[in-house]
């Protein structure tokens, strides 16, 4: 084989090389940037109260009483770390009402026998209930249920429901999920 022959295919194997590692390059950089943008937006306790009303009335059907955020109804905390859901009541009356919530809690199958409710409650640090919140016909509000997850605390899953009832008697409620995850 002649030597610019040679030389020739030596180029071109360095090239295809240098196009190789620069796409895949670009490949793991297109990975990690959809990675952080599907992860940033899980929980509630990153969003602005405003990002956090904006995504609730997303989540509002026309005859809801109550939507939570995320919509997926199911939140994974890490030990060690703070995270939260959000929700959002809407006063469906034709006038004034005043209302009030409390959050329940029911340990997953998954969790230890020796973790009963009253220790699920115990990870809220704010939200686990209010009352006298007062909403005009067709008006919402918009609160957030912040967990706060020590290490220690069992990995399981955790079934939290919210109770809301109103001063006109009316009551519902919705649930949503948290999973404990290892530190």
């Amino acid at each position: 084989m002649p030597v610019k022959q040679k030389k020739g295919a030596m180029e071109m194997s360095v090239g295809t090389i240098v196009t190789i590692v620069l796409l895949m390059g670009v490949l793991v950089l297109g990975v990690f940037l959809i990675q952080r943008i599907f992860s940033s937006a899980k929980g509630a306790i990153d969003l602005t109260d405003e990002q956090l009303r904006n995504e609730i009335n997303k989540l509002f059907a026309e005859d809801a009483e109550i939507a939570i955020y995320p919509g997926t109804r199911f939140v994974e905390i890490k030990q060690d770390s703070t995270d939260g859901v959000g929700f959002g009541v809407k006063n469906l009356g034709t006038a004034e009402d005043t209302y009030s919530y409390s959050v329940r809690a029911t340990p997953g199958n998954n969790c230890p026998g020796n973790f009963a409710a009253a220790d699920a409650l115990r990870l809220i640090t704010i939200g686990d209930s209010e009352s006298g919140i007062g909403i005009e016909s067709g008006g919402s509000v918009y609160r957030k249920v912040l967990f706060e997850i020590p290490v220690g605390t069992p990995l399981c899953t955790i079934r939290y429901s919210i109770d809301v009832t109103s001063q006109k008697g009316r009551s519902f409620g919705d649930f949503f999920d948290v999973k404990i995850k290892a530190k």
